[in-house]
């Protein structure tokens, strides 16, 4: 019989939906569950299941996201269930439990806010996220890592329990698909007349617009590179107005409206990536591996972006791009400025990540890796413990994390939030 594979994620899971389907051309039944719209898994011909979690600290939600999983792995039975993203990893392990479920894979795309703030919150919350991780760990079959750093970090605070651990570069990018989306679209020509660029260089970077994401960095960086190429023209791709009180605001960006544009979410960012010159990528944020820095490797941008977890795993720092520390506009507008001028050295850095993003991060690839860990997965004796002694622990750990503060309006933060 075919193994069912139930795949749970965040909100933004479609993006996903291309690895779902290859996972089904291997010989999986798959199906997903996420907090997201149904639509897109409908239209893919992919059975969904939606449940809600609340992204932010809320003990209560999360107990109650806990029973519904619970509840959805009791009725359907899969023989596996892979997570991915920051609350349904921790979540995930404890209800497969619960509902006596067998082979539990997460999968950790980046560790998010409470591993990268420096607030006083973040760190007096991270004992707290790390026992709960140890938790899960008991009941998770394999982690799987999307970057190195990430796994030393688990490896080091000992957050992994007796499982499988392997790193998995990625989510997986279908190059073809990327390749023939950026060809379809208007031209190079149509794209900036459209925007009223003309001539100007342009530097584009695609992400959150929130301060986590470096955008209030990219904005003084790129006032020091108008003082030395006035011609040049920044656009900042993305979502604003849905990020709460992180958000960038819009009286931040008018300040520099003068080569500032902000365009909001676009869908089609193949297209746009081809009008660019450079591809800024300022994150403060534990990446697991960014897929706005995978395509614009294939699409053949040069790249500067930030020393951080995930972004060092696409970038070679002076080999296939640039890496600069967080938060350093100067840096970052100095290396901004070296590939707007050498664009021989530049062409030749993202041909490199280019090469690299085509040999470690193909969608085949991957599927291929992950497909090797489920059969040998499916191939062993399920892991199966007690179920009531952790969903204790985690009712005390939650109410541990409540206590340090829960109010939403007033911070703003994600704690265990997906990216």
């Amino acid at each position: 019989m075919t193994a069912h594979v139930l795949c749970v994620g965040g909100e933004d899971h479609s993006l996903r939906i291309p690895f779902l389907l290859a996972l089904r051309q291997r010989g999986f039944r798959v199906s997903a569950a996420g907090s997201g719209e149904a639509a897109p898994f409908s239209q893919a011909g992919l059975p969904y299941f939606p449940f809600r979690f609340d992204r932010f600290v809320n003990p209560f939600a999360d107990w109650t996201a806990l029973g519904s999983l619970s509840k959805l792995f009791a009725e359907l039975r899969p023989e596996l269930v892979q997570s991915f993203d920051t609350k349904p990893n921790l979540l995930v392990p404890l209800a497969a439990r619960r509902a006596r479920a067998t082979h539990v894979v997460r999968t950790i795309n980046g560790l998010g806010w409470i591993y990268s703030s420096r607030s006083f919150k973040a760190l007096a919350l991270s004992p707290v996220y790390r026992n709960l991780h140890r938790l899960a760990a008991r009941s998770t079959a394999a982690t799987l890592f999307q970057n190195r750093e990430d796994m030393a970090f688990f490896e080091r605070h000992r957050l992994l329990g007796k499982g499988t651990r392997r790193l998995i570069p990625g989510s997986g990018i279908d190059v073809d698909k990327f390749t023939r989306a950026r060809l379809s679209g208007p031209s190079r020509a149509e794209l900036r007349q459209a925007l009223g660029l003309g001539d100007s260089e342009v530097v584009i970077t695609v992400t959150r617009l929130t301060r986590q994401k470096g955008i209030a960095t990219l904005l003084e960086a790129a006032a020091l590179v108008h003082e030395a190429r006035p011609g040049v023209r920044f656009l900042l791709v993305g979502p604003r107005q849905s990020e709460g009180p992180l958000a960038i605001s819009q009286a931040e960006i008018d300040r520099h409206a003068a080569y500032v544009t902000a365009l909001g979410p676009r869908s089609d960012i193949p297209s746009l990536l081809q009008i660019a010159d450079v591809f800024a990528f300022p994150t403060e944020y534990r990446e697991g591996v960014p897929r706005a820095l995978l395509e614009a490797a294939l699409a053949g941008l040069p790249i500067v972006a930030t020393r951080m977890p995930g972004c060092s795993d696409v970038v070679e720092d002076g080999t296939s791009g640039f890496l600069v520390p967080p938060r350093s506009p100067r840096l970052l507008a100095r290396r901004i400025i070296d590939l707007l001028r050498d664009r021989e050295a530049a062409a030749t850095m993202s041909a490199r990540a280019a090469q690299g993003v085509r040999q470690e991060f193909g969608l085949d690839l991957t599927v291929e890796r992950y497909a090797k860990v489920y059969e040998d997965l499916l191939a062993s004796p399920a892991q199966v413990d007690l179920a009531e002694r952790d969903g204790s622990k985690l009712a005390s750990l939650q109410r541990a994390a409540a206590q340090l503060g829960t109010d939403r309006e007033s911070d703003g933060y994600r704690v265990l939030g997906t990216q």
